[in-house]
């Protein structure tokens, strides 16, 4: 009987660890505001897990979104898509992040865009430490009119100069 007896209190410690266990995992963070436009909730909030909805990353969908994966117009997180977007990956109209791609304007370690800024810098406008573009400023740049370490097209610099941007090429 004693092995019983032993038996059952590890069993009732061992259910006790696992409800203390269940309680402490990650819970994620949800919040739409009821204040909209349609379906589309003004501020839209989804981070972490949500084992209720089976989801591993919070996507928020709103006209500001922060979480996770963001969607909206103003976009903040992970992967962030936008008009605004700004995250690790983020893609809109104009983006800042790690890998950054925006239609008009993009600034981040890899931007690609209309006009891009950053580390490596793609575009019809690009100014980085590696720029290809028409008018590309950097250390190593390539493009129709370049302004870099081994080349000063008059063009560039002129291009440069009348948008105020000849201080982030002078010196290349």
């Amino acid at each position: 009987m004693r092995d019983q007896r032993d038996l059952e209190r590890r069993v009732a410690e061992l259910e006790q660890q696992l409800a203390a266990v269940k309680q402490a995992r990650p819970r994620g963070i949800r919040y739409r505001s009821s204040l909209g436009l349609g379906d589309i909730p003004l501020l839209a909030i989804a981070a972490g897990p949500d084992a209720e909805r089976g989801e591993l990353r919070g996507h928020a969908k709103g006209i500001i979104a922060l979480g996770d994966i963001a969607t909206g117009v103003v976009a903040l997180g992970g992967v962030a898509r936008g008009l605004v977007a700004i995250g690790g990956l983020a893609l809109g109209g104009v983006s800042l992040g790690g890998l950054s791609i925006g239609i008009l304007a993009a600034a981040g370690g890899l931007a690609i865009g209309s006009v891009a800024f950053g580390g490596a810098a793609v575009g019809g406008v690009a100014i980085g430490g590696g720029a290809a573009g028409y008018y590309a400023c950097g250390g190593g740049a390539a493009g129709t009119h370049v302004v870099s370490a081994m080349s000063h097209d008059p063009e560039a610099q002129a291009f440069f100069r009348r948008y105020g941007l000849e201080r982030i090429c002078r010196g290349r």
